[in-house]
């Protein structure tokens, strides 16, 4: 998924220092970082501006995880030198998994770089806007475009923690030895670009599993787990700005703690952070990206009973069919991956799954597809989406795809998809026709009032809001339109009352009386 961070009503101009445009590119895990690297250039004292608006430089936080993102992330790279060529700015500075996957090519690919950023060194984000060769001065400045780039790419975690004083003796980011070095950059300092109301808050960074289409483990190494005071104190900070609802990130959650010997581990993390948003009043906490391998009884049963953890799990299983699940080195075969489904609908009630399916994989077959197919009919998923294989050098999937026995045509891709989409489609549009029959209760977290999709009701045009329940993570799923006779704003939480559906979408009205069950707080 790539997605655009840049948000004109969010980034407003502060500080007195030259003008910075910021653009992020990529998964929720990218735009934490850059929201860490816009804090750090605002405490600066550098003004953050809308990239429509004139800017001094440049920061591009890139995605490279598939080849459509790479193309994506040059295409705006590009863009932004030949402004500069034009004279409309002085610096342009690359950062993230672009940079750290093809170091070697950025150059050749962009000329007119001015310095990069690896996904370890976001840290050096003011030197590499500033260009000044020395430590960042009093007053925040501008170098003049060099043709020799500057550059701050660490190998790996290992590597950069060393480079910061940490000290490694006989720490590994492997974990084995209960010492992993864990997480040891700094969340804490910034500038969201997410609503105020809800946020991301990542508990973990790169992954130990060994996906074989998967370039994670290559780009940003080993699994390493925030320590869960600084998980917590984040949580707490998040809350008290503003935020109701807390999508937690990582590329493997469900192995919270295994790296840095929390023994604790997810259960223990769930139970801590359901206790912090209760001292804040009221929330949401979304479980994202969790693997299906290690998913415990004793997760399943934290889930259940813990108020404040959203009754909804993000677990991409990728495929279905033991013949793809094995080549995709996935861990799990079909009928553990059946037995865990099951097993959360039925000792959760009211569970919500999302899942991703990756169709065109090395080698698959139209039996293979037919199992996904029909497990994906059986099952009816509450959110589904899939991706059509895309080759990407260095995996083990690319080698596969060199056999011309195991290559699935791009045509073939294509038809698998759209089948696979519209058999979740006619499941999504059932779900939300019946919800709307019965007439189901949601509260309804507000997210933006829209101003393109009116209601209208014997003649009466309504306030439309676009909101979500509990079962809509946000971002990547469906979304709720509230119609209401009063003034809604962001940040409320409204009890209401489905009364349709458009397509994916719930159509509600607030309970007879309105009921404002949470306001955003008012910062003084």
């Amino acid at each position: 998924m790539t997605t655009s961070a840049t948000n004109s009503e969010l980034m407003t101009e502060t500080g007195n220092g030259p003008r910075l445009a910021f653009v992020s590119l990529g998964c929720p895990k990218n735009l934490v970082d850059s929201e860490s690297m816009l804090g750090t250039l605002v405490d600066a004292g550098y003004q953050v501006v809308p990239e429509s608006e004139p800017h001094d430089a440049i920061v591009v936080n890139t995605c490279g995880f598939l080849e459509a993102s790479k193309e994506e992330s040059l295409s705006v790279i590009r863009e932004a030198i030949d402004r500069k060529n034009e004279g409309e700015l002085k610096r342009v500075v690359v950062a993230g998994c672009l940079v750290q996957r093809h170091r070697a090519k950025m150059l050749d690919w962009a000329p007119g770089i001015d310095a990069m950023i690896g996904v370890f060194d976001r840290d050096h984000v003011i030197e590499a806007v500033s260009g000044i060769d020395k430590d960042p001065p009093e007053r925040p400045g501008l170098a003049e475009s060099s043709d020799k780039p500057k550059y701050w790419i660490a190998g790996n975690a290992l590597q950069a923690a060393r480079d910061r004083g940490v000290d490694t003796t006989e720490l590994t980011v492997h974990g084995k030895d209960g010492k992993g070095i864990g997480y040891f950059e700094g969340d804490g300092s910034r500038l969201r670009l997410t609503p105020r109301h809800w946020a991301y808050l990542r508990m973990s960074e790169g992954c130990n599993q060994r996906c074989a289409f998967c370039t994670i483990p290559s780009i940003r190494g080993k699994m390493r787990s925030k320590a869960m005071d600084h998980i917590i104190s984040e949580a707490h900070a998040l809350l008290a700005d503003g935020a109701f609802e807390l999508n937690i990130i990582g590329q493997d959650t469900t192995n919270w703690g295994r790296d840095i010997g929390d023994d604790r581990g997810l259960v223990g993390l769930l139970t801590e952070l359901n206790n912090t948003v209760a001292h804040h009043g009221n929330g949401w906490v979304r479980l994202m990206y969790a693997y299906p391998t290690n998913f415990t009884d004793e997760m399943i049963d934290a889930i259940a009973s813990l108020d404040h953890i959203a009754k909804y799990i993000d677990i991409p299983l990728q495929h279905i069919s033991d013949n793809m699940l094995t080549r995709m080195r996935r861990g799990l075969l079909r009928q553990e991956q059946e037995d865990l489904m099951y097993k959360l609908r039925e000792r959760i009630p009211g569970l919500a799954i999302r899942t991703t399916f990756i169709t065109g994989f090395p080698g698959e077959t139209q039996d293979d597809h037919e199992q996904l197919l029909e497990f994906v009919k059986d099952f009816q998923f509450d959110m589904m989406g899939v991706f059509k294989y895309s080759h990407e050098e260095g995996t083990v999937a690319a080698t596969m795809e060199k056999d011309p026995q195991l290559c699935v045509p791009d045509e073939i891709k294509q038809a698998r998809e759209e089948e696979l989409m519209l058999a979740q489609q006619e499941v999504a549009f059932e779900n939300a026709a019946y919800l709307a029959e019965e007439g189901a209760m949601f509260d309804v977290l507000v997210d933006e009032q829209s101003h393109d999709r009116e209601i209208t009701e014997e003649g009466r045009t309504y306030n439309t809001y676009i909101g979500r329940c509990y079962h809509q993570a946000p971002e990547v799923d469906s979304i709720t339109l509230l119609a209401s006779e009063a003034k809604l704003a962001p940040g409320e939480l409204i009890r209401s009352r489905v009364v349709g559906s458009d397509g994916y979408d719930l159509i509600v009205r607030p309970d007879a009386e309105l009921q404002r069950i949470t306001s955003l707080p008012v910062i003084g």
